[in-house]
């Protein structure tokens, strides 16, 4: 896995002239050939082409504005409320949360543009001689590629390595693009290494389990994301692959939750596939720090670096209510405490950051304080209290200004310095497959097949595992009721949430066009997002989804 910056410069350069040298300069009369390319290359050349698809997947952390926006805040998990001058930007931002977006909308270009890079940069390295570890890692890269698209667009741009960059890919939709991608998983799975801590940076044999769970799981939101039905055998597929996982003996559950998603996350038992952030690499309003920047308000970091947040993100009490309790953990566990309700919700002393920052990572709901225990404030003046009351029309103004919304710090920042910035460290690897979701994954996939018995196992070791209290039941879904906290889809959520996870959820669990807080029911051409203007310029052979 690529953890140098010039190789990561180097390998994009490169790329680049691939991608623009098919055809050369009339004057030069010629073209390069893959032969000549490796030779230009050198010995390491393909393994350059694989690190450069490997630091495609920063696709899933450098840009809360692309993928994470697509699956977060379309969602009832993640809202971002427009306060006074920041966070309008001509409305893009609530229009995600509302479903009314359109397909001119730049975040929704850009993600699309950032996974077919993905997807370009994986199949070139298959048309430059890969031995068949390199070919398989490759495969993989690009087969996630291909399932993001698919999820979001209903169809993916597809080429063969080699083919003649000069003519337009093809396009694969539904039920065709989902056997492509299980296909090709189950094809390279002989090839991959092993699984567990020690490989969670490189495409191993459980991540491409854990994918093609994904791809089963959703096969029937894939080709009808209004009506999405359950083979019995997909589904038993989903459990076999996951037992399969779970038995291996690789994987167990963190003592502390937070802990998966700390600068010291490397060492999590849990991680199944990451992308490795170095610390001091990540320059810029860019990398994993954007997930603490832009939901701290701007009062709220540390002594050093004052003023950091970007007071942007938030939740809504639906989601914060959905772990039963009804104060904020603040006011039950005083400053040194390590016990709540579930450690999933947070509001627990966090050694390294609630010592030199104050905050108290999860959900941060409720007066804020800095390291000393002081109350903080606002810029006004007034105390820093979240107030998960926002405006109906995520619109704030007046003295709620900069207050409201609950906030959400999933991956505790890293202050290993005493001075984090914006181009300081940040460690924190970002964690794309867990063992959590394997888990229940099985429990779904079980329910579905009518085996409540041995889901409801699985479940209650998790929450035993998160210092929830177990259930003598867990229905999958509630139809009548969205934000109904004792239900799969919930559960789901508590251990997933800001992780990406819960549109592709709400989809399969056929609730993703009910109302929740600051949004309607609304039309099902939303089930799927537009392919970009663009794009369509660009590809004939893409079709604008049904509805825009």
């Amino acid at each position: 896995m690529i953890r140098n910056k010039k190789i990561s410069i180097y390998g994009a350069l490169v790329l680049a002239a691939l991608a623009s040298c098919t055809k050369l300069d009339e004057n030069l009369k010629g073209t390069l050939t893959n032969p000549q390319v490796s030779s230009a290359l050198g010995a390491n050349g393909t393994q350059l082409l694989l690190q450069a698809a490997y630091t495609d997947l920063t696709l899933y952390s450098s840009d809360i504005g692309q993928i994470f926006n697509l699956q977060e805040n379309s969602t009832d998990e993640s809202l971002v409320p427009t306060r006074g001058g920041d966070w309008d930007d001509n409305g893009a931002w609530r229009v995600m949360h509302n479903h009314t977006w359109n397909a001119d909308l730049g975040s929704i270009l850009n993600t699309f543009n950032s996974l077919n890079k993905l997807n370009f940069d994986a199949t070139n390295v298959l048309a430059f001689n890969p031995t068949p570890a390199q070919a398989a890692q490759a495969r993989f890269l690009r087969a996630l590629s291909l399932y993001e698209l698919l999820n979001l667009f209903g169809q993916y741009p597809f080429r063969n390595p080699g083919d003649n960059l000069l003519n337009a890919p093809t396009v694969k939709h539904g039920a065709e693009a989902a056997q492509f991608i299980i296909d090709e998983l189950n094809a390279i799975l002989p090839d991959l290494g092993p699984g567990g801590n020690a490989h969670m940076t490189i495409a191993n044999a459980d991540a491409a389990k854990t994918l093609l769970m994904k791809c089963y799981l959703n096969k029937g939101a894939f080709i009808n994301p209004a009506s999405p039905t359950f083979d019995a055998g997909d589904m038993q597929q989903v459990i076999s692959l996951g037992n399969s996982i779970i038995n291996s003996g690789a994987y167990s559950y963190m003592s502390e939750y937070f802990d998966n998603f700390s600068v010291t996350n490397k060492n999590s038992t849990e991680g199944i596939l990451a992308y490795p952030n170095t610390t001091g690499v990540s320059a810029g309003n860019s990398g994993i720090n954007d997930r603490w920047y832009a939901t701290l308000h701007y009062n709220q970091y540390t002594p050093n670096n004052p003023n950091a947040g970007w007071n942007g993100f938030s939740s809504v009490a639906d989601f914060y209510n959905s772990f039963g309790v009804t104060t904020p953990l603040d006011a039950q566990h005083p400053k040194g405490s390590d016990t709540a309700v579930d450690k999933r919700l947070g509001g627990r002393f966090y050694p390294g950051v609630t010592d030199q920052s104050g905050q108290r990572p999860g959900l941060m709901i409720g007066q804020q304080y800095n390291e000393n225990g002081v109350a903080l404030k606002d810029r006004k003046g007034n105390p820093l209290s979240f107030d998960p009351n926002i405006a109906a029309n995520m619109i704030e103004t007046g003295p709620n200004l900069e207050v409201t919304g609950i906030r959400v710090e999933k991956y505790p920042p890293d202050l290993s310095t005493g001075k984090a910035s914006y181009s300081g460290p940040s460690g924190n690897w970002l964690m794309i497959f867990r063992y959590a979701d394997v888990v229940l994954m099985v429990a779904e996939a079980q329910m579905r097949t009518g085996d409540d018995a041995s889901a409801l196992v699985l479940i209650n070791a998790l929450r035993t595992a998160r210092g929830a209290a177990t259930v003598a039941s867990m229905p999958l879904v509630n139809t009548a009721n969205v934000s109904d906290p004792k239900t799969l889809l919930a559960e789901r959520s508590r251990e997933f949430y800001w992780e990406g996870l819960r549109r592709t959820d709400l989809i399969r669990f056929g609730m993703f066009l009910k109302p929740w807080a600051y949004k309607p029911s609304d039309d099902p051409k939303y089930l799927l997002y537009p392919i970009p203007n663009q794009a369509l310029a660009a590809n004939p052979n893409l079709t604008q989804n049904t509805g825009y």
